[in-house]
């Protein structure tokens, strides 16, 4: 027999950017725990509002199932003495087992010989006496980073607990949670419907709560948000931009939620769009509206949590919040712009960058000097690009990056392309920020690119050459991101460069006189240690960067096209065998090294002749892929090797008792890992593909 369980915590307000996720992890800390205790279940939902916490779970067993339990107790000849009574051993087992005498133990036959042995049917616990201990464990387990404490209670959670609902069918689970007794009641719409109600079951929960004005399914709620922005928007000649990321905001801020659109005056377009934007959907919450050829239009929708009798008057109040930001986002764009850009950067002197790294001014000339270097690399403009990275930080002095730090970079296109600097000086101020995280875009113009590497390889080296280097969960400058942006740029942009020899050069730049060489090679481990990741979100094994790692190779974008070579190289049939091959020839040469040349004359056996003649070809073969950056080629030409290389394993004795012979059958298998180790050590990947 099975019933639906309903679990509702009621809480004061939620905070809004976790509320999808707390939802979504109650009902997964749920799942786990029935899993863990057997309870056989159907689907389970979550629900989240601001003021709650929900799951459903439906047809869930009242009880586990039965369990037989079998436990081996003594060896008979220690369980009873010469005379045939039970020893202690026997009692002992008995007591352990819930039995006062061993007689009603059975005896069974073992590969020990026979032993005592107790076995019994088990029943099942109710689930009723089980869902309060997985339900604190659920609670307990939510990542939430930090609870707080309420009233007098020692209980802690992400807000202070109100009501809980445990219903089992459409009975309560008695039982105190989060210091609070559970019950059927429950809330529905602060404004709207305040009173307390009774839910009468698990499957009418929506249905009521929904009487009561609250859309209790967060993903329901934020469609019914979507569909009703968009609706006002179209309705207004526009459409909604609607980020995804305030979308969930919005929705988890909303139980009721009601979309209004709102106006302000049309002068204010004249302010960059950006800060327009930042504005409204940063500070306000609000949805932009813009026309079809995407300009912004004086339009904005809001979504309210009340269904107002007077909505024209929750209009107004929002239109006269957001008049007087633009007024100040407008008066910031008039200020910066008569000043320019070049003569803001001597006030960057004046700006600490890191107290051992000097000012923002010292960074632009690491910056510019480095991006120089970088410029040939790139295909990009030198004076070009050290013009835009003199400039790459004037534009966080602006009032309006004050106001706005999101903006940075965006400003100083705009103030850039004001004070006539070309055009592609004013990209490279916007792209040096890009990626801005995960999934961004990258930047595009050679400058851009140029300067976004220059900027993240001094911050780097900067960093690390002061040993501020992240360690743990603690990373304040962002390391993390800036190098995995610069593996992305160098990797997506196909730019090749030494990227040890670019660290190298920016930590002699760097204040503090430490060893750059070391602190070059510390930040390059740490970097490319990065490209793991970034391997496995394109479904690339761990082993992959193994295999390349300790070839020596500097240029991370040739480090992730071997990789992908070996990517596809391990799921050819012929792989796991040359795999094999070259991990047994890598531990033999451990064991003898061979010597440097081999001499054709001393290959006695047809198996090394043939082996040797097929060798040649495919050095040549690889060396030509290599050549040409074809990897996947070159892995693809050491197939030619498998058939001789296993006949050779088959009829020749490496290790001869003639040392010459033997040397030179060393020296043979030495030229054979060259010619493998050349593309990647195929040995590292011995583990991934099962051979031994």
């Amino acid at each position: 027999m099975t019933r639906s369980l309903l679990v509702e915590i009621g809480t004061e307000e939620l905070p809004p950017k976790a509320l999808h996720g707390l939802g979504e992890a109650l009902a997964a800390g749920l799942r786990e725990g029935l899993g863990e205790a057997r309870l056989e279940h159907a689907a389970i939902r979550s629900f989240a509002t601001p003021r709650r916490l929900a799951v459903r779970v439906e047809a869930l067993a009242e009880r586990q199932p039965d369990t037989r339990i079998e436990k081996l107790g003594p060896a008979l000849g220690a369980a009873y003495d010469d005379d045939g009574a039970p020893t202690s051993a026997a009692l002992g087992f008995a007591r352990s087992c819930g039995l006062s005498d061993p007689a009603q133990l059975e005896r069974i036959d073992t590969d020990k010989g026979p032993r005592l042995c107790f076995r019994a049917l088990q029943a099942g616990a109710e689930s009723a006496a089980l869902l309060p201990g997985l339900i604190t464990r659920a609670l307990q387990d939510l990542p939430i980073p930090r609870r707080m404490r309420w009233g007098a209670r020692r209980v802690e959670f992400v807000r202070p607990v109100h009501w809980v609902v445990l219903l089992l069918g459409d009975q309560v689970v008695e039982v105190d949670i989060l210091g609070v007794r559970s019950g059927r009641h429950t809330r529905g719409h602060r404004v709207h419907a305040p009173q307390e109600f009774v839910l009468t079951s698990p499957e009418s929960y929506e249905k009521q709560l929904e009487e009561a004005f609250v859309i209790a399914d967060f993903s329901a709620r934020r469609q019914r948000i979507r569909e009703g922005v968009e609706a006002l928007a179209a309705a207004a000649g526009g459409r909604a931009l609607i980020d995804p990321e305030l979308l969930d905001e919005v929705t988890a801020l909303n139980e009721w939620p009601v979309p209004l659109l709102g106006r302000f005056d049309a002068h204010f377009i004249e302010v960059p769009r950006e800060a327009l934007i930042s504005s409204m959907q940063n500070h306000q919450k609000y949805f932009p509206v813009a026309s079809a050829d995407h300009h912004l239009l004086p339009l904005f929708i809001t979504v309210a949590n009340i269904d107002s009798r007077q909505p024209e008057s929750v209009i107004a109040g929002n239109e006269r919040v957001i008049r007087p930001r633009f007024a100040d986002a407008a008066f910031f764009y008039a200020t910066d712009r008569k000043t320019s850009l070049a003569d803001r950067r001597q006030e960057l002197r004046g700006i600490v960058y890191q107290h051992q790294l000097g000012s923002l001014f010292d960074k632009t000339e690491r910056v510019a000097a480095l991006a120089a270097t970088l410029a040939p690399l790139v295909g990009a403009d030198a004076a070009t690009t050290t013009r835009a990275a003199a400039l790459a930080k004037s534009d966080l002095v602006s009032a309006m990056v004050g106001e706005f730090a999101e903006l940075q970079g965006v400003m100083g296109r705009y103030y850039a392309a004001h004070d006539g600097e070309p055009a592609a000086v004013a990209e490279a101020l916007f792209e040096q920020y890009l990626p801005r995280h995960a999934g961004d875009s990258l930047p595009v113009t050679p400058a851009g690119v140029a300067l976004a590497l220059a900027d993240r390889i001094d911050t780097l080296a900067g960093i690390f050459s002061v040993g501020e280097e992240p360690s743990g969960s603690r990373d304040p400058f962002g390391l993390r991101r800036a190098a995995i942006a610069v593996l992305r740029i160098l990797i997506e942009r196909e730019v090749e460069v030494d990227l040890l020899a670019l660290f190298a050069q920016s930590a002699a730049r760097q204040p503090g006189g430490t060893d750059p060489d070391a602190v070059a090679r510390r930040v390059f481990d740490y970097v490319i240690g990065r490209l793991r990741g970034l391997g496995e979100e394109q479904g690339m094994p761990p082993e992959a960067l193994l295999a390349v790692i300790e070839l020596g190779i500097h240029d991370p974008l040739d480090l992730w096209r071997r990789m992908e070579a070996v990517n596809t190289f391990i799921e050819h049939p012929d792989a796991a065998s040359l795999i094999a091959t070259d991990k047994r020839i890598a531990n033999l040469l451990q064991r003898a090294p061979p010597p440097a040349a081999v001499d054709r004359e001393r290959l006695t056996a047809p198996a090394e002749s043939a082996l040797w003649e097929c060798l040649q070809e495919t050095e040549r073969q690889v060396a030509t892929r290599i050549s040409e950056r074809d990897y996947r080629g070159a892995l693809e030409a050491l197939r030619t090797l498998r058939a001789p290389v296993d006949r050779f394993f088959e009829e020749v004795l490496v290790m001869a008792e003639d040392a010459d012979l033997r040397n030179n059958r060393l020296a043979l298998l030495g030229a054979l890992r060259r010619t493998f180790i050349v593309i990647a050590d195929l040995s590292r990947l011995a583990a991934r593909v099962g051979a031994q």
